[in-house]
């Protein structure tokens, strides 16, 4: 078979160990912070009927959703009944909806599932990836906002990031903006797909775009000035704020819209997103259920964003037929993976050997107290690896012990075994000393925590 033919789909990866033991160090750390704010897992299938998920994404979303043919009998119409998981939303939208009855009044949950997207895979960027996400069902308080990015802010911080910017914005607001700048409605989703692009292509890249979709010249330069002047504000100080009430002031849902963003901004100021949060009016998301606030994070050296979210609170009714306020985060794994491993942010720890103890024997008559020595470590609540070959000496499994980064290196040698004693070979010192066998998993253990 050629290299190609063993290499995994495009936009899917193998993890190695090394990859895993760093992708279970930042779930760990998001599960701890998650169940620490008060939020419960839930699993959902890794697929959904098609028609739940259709419809939910807006246009874009709905060509990237990784679709199911029909199979058996049905397979010959070439139609699609289920599909992959394009997120975790919108299956807990029909969570919600199917177990009404058997979920408290205010649902927080997390969950942590791969979801697939048939995109272009770039830098960070994968079709199959995997979400950490936390929701709040049931209230439309600023409050579940103001939780949700102290929540994702405690995540990073403990992950040792110290230089992301949480993005807030508005859905109606945004929409409020538009409509003071003099773009009409018919024309909100072509100037936000536009917008949506600022950061990447500047504000003349913008205006070109806008103008290749017919969007009125004196419209996108109000548009654009106003986002510019955003920009030159101090993040610190009200400028922003206050600027962005002044534009929308003649909207009538625009005040209103601004004034939920201030909340949101005073409430954290007792929590872990303090000094983090940038009021940004040309972020948009692209996603179309997004009702409120909206919010997105981001570092310097990354395009795109580490996470984000918002406020949806229309989504449940879909299949339910009555709304339900929700709000929202999403953390991206596989991004700050890449990020993580680029600055060289994991504890050496993450990167030591999975294993403490590696037992080896000298000649086939010792195998079974070789054996009877890795339980004894094992009770210990150590890791061990057993040597499985037989070398008269030990530099076949020094060798193989330096390679797989093991601390510790236990020697049953037929000399040794006469005297009573086990070899230890401490493989970053090179010293070895003889311990008593009877003794010997309590005296290794005692040694190996000392140096963890």
């Amino acid at each position: 078979m050629s290299q190609a033919g063993t290499k995994p789909p495009s936009g899917t990866r193998d993890f190695l160990p090394d990859e895993i033991r760093r992708r279970e160090h930042v779930v760990r750390i998001v599960r701890e912070v998650y169940e620490s704010h008060g939020f419960e897992p839930l699993e959902t299938p890794a697929f959904e009927n098609i028609e739940t998920l259709l419809g939910k994404y807006g246009e874009e979303g709905n060509k990237l959703i990784f679709k199911i043919l029909r199979r058996g009998e049905h397979e010959a119409g070439g139609e699609a009944d289920l599909a992959l998981r394009y997120d975790l939303t919108v299956p807990l939208a029909r969570v919600v909806a199917q177990y009404q009855n058997d979920l408290p009044r205010f649902f927080k949950r997390y969950q942590i599932q791969p979801v697939w997207r048939a995109d272009r895979p770039a830098r960070g960027r994968f079709r199959e990836f995997y979400q950490c996400d936390i929701d709040a069902i049931g209230s439309t308080s600023p409050v579940v906002e103001a939780e949700l990015l102290a929540a994702v802010s405690q995540v990073l911080a403990r992950l040792g990031f110290d230089d992301f910017v949480i993005r807030l914005n508005h859905r109606g607001a945004l929409t409020a903006m538009l409509q003071c700048a003099g773009i009409p409605e018919s024309q909100h989703a072509d100037a936000l797909v536009s917008l949506d692009k600022l950061a990447k292509i500047g504000p003349e890249g913008v205006e070109a775009d806008m103008r290749g979709r017919g969007i009125d010249a004196a419209a996108t330069l109000t548009c654009l000035g106003f986002l510019n002047g955003i920009r030159r504000d101090d993040p610190h100080d009200a400028g922003p704020i206050e600027r962005f009430g002044d534009f929308v002031r003649s909207h009538h849902a625009g005040p209103a819209a601004v004034s939920e963003l201030d909340q949101i901004l005073r409430l954290s100021d007792g929590t872990p997103a303090h000094g983090r949060i940038r009021i940004d009016p040309s972020l948009a998301r692209g996603l179309s259920y997004y009702t409120g606030a909206i919010m997105e994070i981001a570092v310097p050296d990354l395009p795109g964003s580490l996470g984000g979210g918002g406020r949806y609170d229309n989504l449940v009714g879909m299949f339910l037929g009555r709304d339900v306020a929700a709000c929202g985060f999403s953390l991206g794994l596989e991004r700050i993976i890449v990020v993580m491993s680029e600055r060289g942010m994991f504890p050496a720890r993450v990167s030591r050997a999975a294993v403490d103890v590696m037992v080896t024997f000298l000649s086939d008559e010792l195998r079974a107290d070789a054996l009877k020595l890795a339980a004894e470590l094992r009770a210990e609540k150590l890791r061990v690896e057993v040597y499985p070959e037989v070398s008269r000496r030990f530099d076949k499994p020094l060798k193989y012990a330096s390679s797989r980064n093991v601390p510790v290196l236990a020697i049953i040698g037929e000399d040794e075994h006469a005297r009573g004693e086990v070899a230890v070979r401490d493989l970053q010192t090179r010293q070895q000393e003889a311990a008593p066998r009877d003794t010997a998993a309590s005296w290794i253990a005692a040694r190996v925590r000392i140096d963890r």
